[in-house]
């Protein structure tokens, strides 16, 4: 049953104590139509003339309209203050809009889509500071938006629809367990030129073995080197590495591997020697040592080039796709996350990885202080520089992904011939 309430024949304040003493034990049920409440407020207050009446009347008024409308002595102070200051009572207020205003549209979602395609899927970190190299490196406006995003949020855009409905399927990469140890970690001191090097082999068929991939990083600044070798004999390994050491835009002065024999040689160390290079190998029990090389390993050589069989006879056209393609990639375009040391009050070193420590190889080395004086004899500043200035981050993922569909379409059509 409802029950509308009619107040107007309440008209002094006598009427309004004796209805206040016979109501005691009365619950009005409120609508919720604040129009219809303020409107019995005005009322009430024009009908009893508030505004002449003394402190102890006042308060008996406003205890009716705070039993009659519900409203608490807060809200109703205010809500007289405004009728004495205005003379009428209204709602001050919009409807609220249905639902947030997103910040990121559907062409954001595209532009993130077609940069995790080109760069194969990078990390939140990565991904997010290539989204602001676009911006205010490359001076691209579409990625205005984007350029300040969140790596919480860049997931969050990830799980959307119609993100993933542009996103090809991505299978991760497969942990590889190698046993390893060091007798001897390099000390580089913040310097760039000890290098860690690793041998990848590219599968098997039939007993025969493919490709070997030499995987070569800065342990500093995480620049990265990898070439291919047909075998990795002493006749085939020993150009490559020249190759791979020269490819190197600073002085080579550490030289770390495991301990396998295809470093671990008379030849390389003749050749290291002559470098004035320190040759450090594993020691046992201290697989952490190496842990970068092997990291870049998954990341990187296993990520692009895939594990399928790759005939030994094309060695050198993968070494021309990684010498032309894949270096320049990612040493000047890819994203690399450096740590950022924090020991507790315990005296254990952690380990973050903050978004300003996010940078690509060429990024990390102009970040060094003096950076000039590591760089190899006829290198400057201005012409690293100016390679990575040839294209955008998105225009050289776009050119290696091109190159790579080649490669491997060139690779199945002679396998095919050849078999």
């Amino acid at each position: 049953m409802v029950i509308d309430m009619n107040d107007e024949k309440l008209k002094t304040l006598d009427q309004i104590r004796n209805f206040m003493t016979g109501t005691e034990g009365v619950e009005f049920c409120h609508q919720p139509e604040k129009d219809n409440r303020y409107q019995h407020i005005e009322d009430a207050l024009c009908r009893l003339r508030y505004y002449s009446l003394d402190k102890a009347d006042k308060g008996l008024v406003l205890r009716y309209l705070e039993h009659t409308t519900g409203y608490s002595r807060q809200q109703m102070t205010r809500l007289v203050r405004r009728y004495l200051d205005t003379g009428r009572l209204r709602k001050r207020y919009k409807a609220p809009v249905k639902g947030f205003r997103k910040k990121y549209t559907s062409e954001d979602l595209i532009l993130l889509a077609e940069t995790d395609n080109v760069h194969e899927n990078l990390s939140g970190l990565a991904t997010a500071h290539i989204l602001w190299r676009q911006f205010h490196v490359y001076r691209d406006n579409r990625y205005r938006r984007l350029a300040s995003i969140s790596t919480s949020h860049l997931y969050n855009l990830r799980e959307r629809p119609g993100y993933i409905g542009m996103r090809e399927h991505w299978e991760k990469t497969r942990r590889s367990t190698v046993s390893i140890g060091e007798r001897r970690a390099p000390a580089p001191d913040n310097r760039p030129g000890f290098i860690r090097i690793d041998s990848v082999h590219q599968g098997d068929r039939d007993g025969i073995k493919g490709v070997y991939n030499i995987n070569a990083v800065d342990c500093v600044i995480q620049w990265e080197v990898v070439a291919t070798c047909e075998n990795i004999s002493e006749a085939f390994l020993m150009p490559v590495l020249e190759q791979l050491l020269d490819e190197f835009p600073f002085t080579i002065m550490g030289f770390h591997s495991d301990n396998g024999s295809e470093y671990i040689n008379h030849e390389v160390s003749k050749l290291l020697e002559k470098m004035r290079v320190e040759f450090t190998k594993s020691r046992p029990r201290h697989s952490g040592d190496n842990a970068l090389a092997e990291t870049k390993n998954g990341a990187v050589v296993r990520k692009h080039l895939g594990y399928s069989y790759i005939p030994q006879h094309l060695a050198e056209e993968v070494n021309s796709f990684c010498r032309d393609y894949l270096n320049p990639y990612l040493n000047y375009h890819r994203p690399c996350l450096f740590p950022e040391e924090i020991k507790d009050s315990k005296g254990k070193v952690r380990k973050r990885y903050p978004r300003r420590l996010v940078m690509t190889p060429l990024e990390k080395l102009l970040s060094l202080e003096d950076c000039g004086k590591y760089l190899k004899e006829g290198v400057t500043v201005e012409s690293l520089l100016e390679k990575a200035g040839m294209c955008t981050d998105n225009e050289a993922a776009a050119e290696l992904a091109a190159a790579k569909k080649r490669l491997f379409q060139s690779v199945s059509r002679r396998s095919r011939t050849a078999g």
